[in-house]
This record gives C-alpha cells, sequence and structure tokens, in this order.
C-alpha cells in the first residue's frame, strides 16, 4: 500500500521533522485509518537510502496518517511516496 507524504507534523513555533501527516489512496474516515496504526513504513530517497518508520496514529477525521520515523526526512520528501507494508 503506497501513501503520500502531505507535511511535517508542526504546531506555531515549531516542526518535528520525523513526524510525518500522510494520506493513503481509498481511506477516506479515520475508523479506516486507525486500521493502520502499527504498520510498518518505508521512505526511499532518490540515492537509494532508506528511511523506515511506524504508523502512530490517525490525523484528522478525513483518514491521514501520523507517521514517526527514526530519523528526520528531508525537505524533497514532501509530495513523495512512502510504502506501508502489511
Amino acid at each position: 500500500m503506497e501513501a503520500v507524504i502531505i507535511n511535517y507534523r508542526s504546531n506555531r513555533h515549531s516542526q518535528t521533522c520525523h513526524h510525518i501527516i500522510a494520506e493513503t489512496r481509498g481511506i477516506s474516515k479515520r475508523d479506516d485509518a486507525a486500521k493502520l496504526v502499527g504498520k510498518e513504513v518505508s521512505w526511499k530517497s532518490p540515492a537509494g537510502k532508506e528511511i523506515k518508520g511506524k504508523v502512530a496514529s490517525a490525523h484528522g477525521n478525513k483518514g491521514a496518517l501520523r507517521i514517526i520515523f527514526e530519523r528526520g526526512l528531508p525537505g524533497q520528501a514532501l509530495g513523495g511516496k512512502i510504502e506501508i507494508k502489511a
């Protein structure tokens, strides 16, 4: 299953670069997104490096996911695809 990175998790004063908000195709409700909590996720850079993470929780009521990566993702990752492993 693939997801698209929307943005970093942020507040008024700072952003957290290893927390990502992502949307998946076909999921439009919070209940459906909650079923993916705990799944492993990976993002591959153009150079071939892989950064792994986990789905932490649903974000909002429209099916977005909050994903925590082991290290921060670069800005070029925004709008890119990540793979959710079943």
